[in-house]
């Protein structure tokens, strides 16, 4: 998602800026949950808020893991970090939560440059985008994916 290195644009518009992973059918594998991602070259395209699309592949009623390159600006800067995000739903089913909760480092440690954990119960607390911010720098955070807070 996040390696940079001389690529074409045609190379980066199919990295992926989100994607999300779920268990296979009968529970022993984590895969990419198909069509559950969003490429660099759909954002102006099909895709005008990247976060906010992020928010609506989540399913209300089961868990996810997602990995998600978060761009924002602070006071000083510009930024780029990867956020793993471990959506577990207040509606979800307990024992879902509970497999989700006991894989989660198997999903992690096959990552590398994650800089932040997010683990998200409610859709309220995953829409507001503050809440991001403050994971990626607390209140020095101005803006995320160039759209002020």
């Amino acid at each position: 998602m996040k390696v940079r290195k001389l690529s074409s644009s045609d190379e980066v518009k199919k990295r992926k800026k989100a994607v999300l992973f779920c268990l296979s059918e009968d529970n022993k594998k984590i895969i990419v949950e198909e069509g559950k991602q969003i490429l660099l070259g759909d954002i102006g395209e099909s895709v005008e808020d990247p976060y906010a699309c992020f928010v609506k592949l989540l399913p209300l009623n089961d868990c996810r893991y997602g990995l998600y390159d978060a761009m924002y600006e602070t006071k000083e800067t510009m930024k780029e970090d990867l956020v793993f995000v471990f959506w577990a739903p207040e509606g979800a089913p307990e024992t879902s939560k509970m497999i989700y909760a006991s894989c989660k480092y198997a999903i992690k440690k096959n990552f590398t440059g994650i800089k932040h954990e997010w683990q998200v119960k409610s859709l309220d607390e995953i829409q507001d985008r503050s809440t991001l911010a403050n994971k990626l720098g607390g209140n020095v955070v101005v803006s995320l994916e160039g759209r002020p807070l």
